[in-house]
């Protein structure tokens, strides 16, 4: 991807089919990829998130980045994840930065292990709690083309409708 391509990424809106495709594995660890993970990391401070993944930006690779804290020294890139381990299990509310002001109650793992690898392809494993672990679930599923709207029960539904009925009607492809 180009330079000039890569600073002029935007995080896409649902209902952008985009958002649906489930992301092939990350093969090619070149300076494109370390220069995608820099931008995604500025958009998603920009916007106030702590994590956005390939997909939210109209990438099909395998990644996603975050910062459960807001300290630089927190900033992770993380390709090709898998997550085992899944241990406890919680519910709080969600938000995404690809469907805005939509808020949905959702049950996750409170813990769990994350197996991936950084932007130069070196493999790394990590343990995440609470907020941390909901993130890279969060992001997870965007790379299998899930998303929170995918969770909502009957009263997110009617919570949410008007909301999501102006995505859906403002969307252009």
């Amino acid at each position: 991807m180009a330079v000039s391509r890569i600073e002029n990424l935007e995080i896409i809106k649902y209902p952008d089919p985009a958002l649906r495709l489930s992301c092939p594995v990350v093969v090619d660890f070149d300076a494109g990829l370390a220069d995608l993970s820099r931008r995604m990391l500025e958009l998603m401070k920009q916007n106030n998130g702590v994590g956005l993944a390939g997909p939210q930006v109209g990438n099909r690779q395998r990644l996603f980045v975050c910062n459960h804290t807001g300290e630089p020294e927190d900033d992770l890139v993380v390709i090709n994840p898998e997550l085992s381990e899944l241990e406890g299990w919680t519910e709080a509310s969600e938000g995404c930065l690809s469907i805005p002001d939509v808020q949905i109650n959702i049950r996750r793992a409170e813990r769990c292990k994350l197996k991936a690898q950084d932007a130069e392809g070196h493999t790394f494993e990590l343990w995440g709690e609470d907020l941390q672990a909901r993130v890279w679930q969060h992001e997870y599923d965007h790379l299998q083309g899930r998303l929170i709207l995918d969770y909502m029960d009957e009263a997110s539904r009617i919570a949410n409708r008007r909301i999501i009925k102006q995505l859906e009607s403002s969307y252009k492809p």
